[in-house]
Order: C-alpha cells, then structure tokens, then sequence
C-alpha cells in the first residue's frame, strides 16, 4: 500500500521541469526588457547629462517665444550667413531662416541636431538651414557676419576671446541671457531671461579700414 507506480513517479518531475523551464524563461526575458530599457535611456540621456559635466557647463534651455522676437528685432537690415551657437533645438536658426537668412547651427548634443533638421523639414525651411553636431571651441566662425550665442557665465570671457579673434568688423553678435564681460552693448533689449545684447565689433574694438592711406608728396 503507499505505492506509487513507476509512470507517475516519473512524471511528476517531469512536470516540475517544465514549469521551472518556464519560469526562468520569463526571468530571462524580464531581464533582457529592463536591460534594454536602461541601455536606450542611457543612450538619450547622456548627450543631456555630459555638457553638465564638462568643465563649462552649456545646458539645454529652449530659447522663449520672447527671446526669439528680440533676436529677431535685433536682426532687422542685417543680411548674410547667421550662426547660432549652441543651436538647441534650433529655433532661432529656422526663425532666422524664415526671415531670408542663410542660418547654421552648431549644437554637440546630436538628439537635438537631428530633431533640429526634422523641424526645419517640417516647416519648410531646410534647404536655408544646416545643422553640425560640433565643439563650438572647435569651430572657426570667421565666415560669419550675424552671430547668435545662448551661453553661460563661465564661458563668456573665452568666447569673446574666440569671436574677437575670428570675426570681421561689420560683424554683429547677439548674445542671449548673458552678455559679454568687456564689451559694450550697442543694442539691448527684452527684460530679465529675455534680455538681448547686439554687439557690432566695428565698435567694440574700434576696428581700423584695411585700406592704405595715401599720404600726398610735398615739392621740393
């Protein structure tokens, strides 16, 4: 009595087996879905995260609807190339393009790029945008006559050294939340965040004619 006939003993385990089967299967695919969770999140957050860490801090802020109107005021009877330095999302630039400029953005993060690029397509003005995932420190803006800058505090002294350097006299420089360290403003406008600083470097560093002067002959 009590005795338990060899078919059944065997699937008893049998069943057990298939149940542990099933279970670590599952485990498996828990596991791989919160990987990979953690992997894309990594993966959109870290071109966030990294300027934050970076010895001058540059964070995304999206520039207001009122920051942009007071771009664009201090743009008025300027032609040429724009760039925007730090494009963001870029909509300053495709505001600018909208105006008739030949706007171009230079932004590290390249989530925001290609959003940028998507955005100019959607609003029509991609063929008079173009957008680079670049160092600002690595790029020479000397062929530029409208500049756009959204920084910070730490690295305004640098940049004015930078576009001192690179830039012609009939250049303008629109700087945004922050102004310059040495500079005097030519233009401001806008209040608290959404103030706007216009700097023409004909004026900032009294820039001298490149053409010779000819100095009349005396008779003897």
């Amino acid at each position: 009595p009590g005795a338990m006939s060899p078919g059944l003993a065997k699937e008893i385990p049998q069943e057990e087996g298939d149940g542990g089967s099933r279970r670590s299967s599952w485990g498996l695919l828990v596991t791989a879905g919160v990987g990979g969770t953690l992997v894309a999140l990594y993966a959109v957050a870290t071109p966030f995260v990294t300027p934050a860490l970076r010895k001058v801090c540059l964070p995304f802020v999206p520039a207001t609807a009122a920051q942009i109107q007071n771009v664009l005021k201090m743009l008025e009877n300027r032609s040429g190339s724009l760039v925007d330095i730090g494009s963001g999302d870029g909509r300053i630039v495709i505001a600018a393009a909208k105006k008739g400029f030949q706007a171009v953005g230079y932004e590290l993060n390249p989530w925001l790029v290609w959003y940028s690029r998507y955005r100019a397509w959607r609003d029509g003005v991609h063929q008079n945008t173009k957008f680079y995932i670049s160092d600002l420190w690595k790029v020479s803006f000397s062929h530029y006559r409208n500049v756009v800058v959204f920084g910070v505090p730490q690295m305004m002294p640098q940049l004015e050294k930078k576009l001192e350097e690179e830039l012609e006299c009939n250049t303008r420089i629109i700087a945004c939340r922050f102004p310059f360290p040495c500079w005097i403003p030519d233009h401001t406008t806008g209040e608290g965040i959404d103030t706007v600083w216009a700097y023409d470097l004909k004026h900032s560093r009294e820039c001298e004619t490149k053409s010779l002067e000819i100095t009349p002959e005396t008779e003897s």
